[in-house]
């Protein structure tokens, strides 16, 4: 898919619909004496609500529908006959889908499975017609309730994907080529910064039929937390990933140094961040020398698990996919 349909954030009128009123009504019929209020209910104004599809992996569908609104509910009538209930508006989104309200920014929603419904704007409630207010002293009110209006409120739908595993790294980190080689995903690659401009999501296979999901989340660089690059267009991805892999090339002058700055930067964007587990990859090693691994153990961060690849080789994989495995293995625990 073009990189221009992968839309994660959207802005959208919403506006539930309104109960119908109560009907005050008097029965009138020939032969029956003593008639009395019968007057329905009104019919409960349409919901708008969001459901998760798995078929959805962008918000592209709602970029230009600005304006939902949901019907209302149907007046009652006589005979004690309640008022139909206006039709709901369901609203499907991927899975991971955030609903914030956009003024107070409160959060009002959150889809994360497959077919979860929730009700983001409820419906007026129906008016309740004269027969609700009968009784012995007020034997013929000449009153109805009016429906409730519905809500409204503009809404931002943001798009935090889902998966196991999300790459962090500088552009040219090799992440792209590292996600191309271990699963059936085809991200741009090229040797230049940037050549990931959406999130790229791809399925690895792992032993006896098991996989996990991993993210490439396009490049990072010192300062996008403060909007630099590409800012913080996708370090929101980064926030529904279980494990995060850093990928540092073979050819950076300081490993820990390289590893620090983007820790920095997912810091200063969300210091909760740091409670997810993290593990290292040295990529790119078929660029440089025969590694000494005895004389680099100082130029690694510290406590943190590492491994040694090149996507281009095949080098290193089955042991990033065994350490990425028993990762997720603890964090399920």
């Amino acid at each position: 898919m073009a990189s221009s349909n992968f839309i994660d954030y959207v802005k959208i009128n919403v506006r539930s619909g309104a109960g119908g009123a109560g009907s005050m009504h008097f029965r009138r019929e020939k032969h029956v004496d003593k008639g009395g209020p019968d007057g329905g209910d009104g019919g409960r104004g349409g919901h708008i609500i969001l459901k998760g599809s798995a078929q959805l992996w962008t918000l592209l569908h709602l970029k230009y529908q600005k304006h939902i609104k949901a019907k209302p509910g149907r007046a009652g009538e006589g005979g004690r006959r309640t008022g139909a209930e206006g039709d709901d508006v369901i609203i499907e989104v991927p899975l991971g889908t955030v609903a914030r309200h956009a003024e107070t920014g409160e959060r009002m929603a959150e889809i994360t499975e497959d077919g979860q419904q929730i009700i983001l704007l409820h419906g007026g409630r129906g008016g309740l017609g004269n027969d609700h207010y009968k009784s012995s002293t007020r034997q013929t009110p000449d009153y109805a309730q009016p429906g409730e209006p519905g809500q409204e409120a503009w809404v931002i739908l943001e798009l935090k994907l889902l998966a196991d595993v999300g790459l962090v790294g500088f552009p040219n980190a090799g992440k792209s080529t590292l996600l191309s080689v271990v699963s059936a995903a085809k991200p741009e690659i090229a040797d230049y910064p940037f050549t990931t401009l959406v999130p790229q999501l791809g399925v690895v296979a792992y032993r006896d039929y098991k996989s996990f999901v991993m993210a490439d989340i396009p490049g990072i660089i010192e300062g996008a937390s403060q909007g630099k690059g590409l800012g913080l267009r996708f370090l929101r991805h980064i926030e529904r990933n279980s494990i995060l892999l850093f990928v540092v090339p073979a050819t950076s002058e300081d490993w820990a140094a390289e590893y620090e700055t983007l820790l920095n930067e997912l810091r200063q964007y969300n210091p909760e961040l740091l409670d997810k587990e993290r593990l290292l990859a040295i990529s790119k090693i078929d660029l440089i020398d025969e590694i000494d691994y005895s004389t680099v153990i100082d130029r690694l961060p510290a406590g943190i698990p590492t491994v040694f690849i090149s996507a281009i080789r095949q080098q290193g994989l089955v042991e990033l996919k065994d350490l990425i495995w028993k990762a997720l293995t603890r964090t399920e625990e």
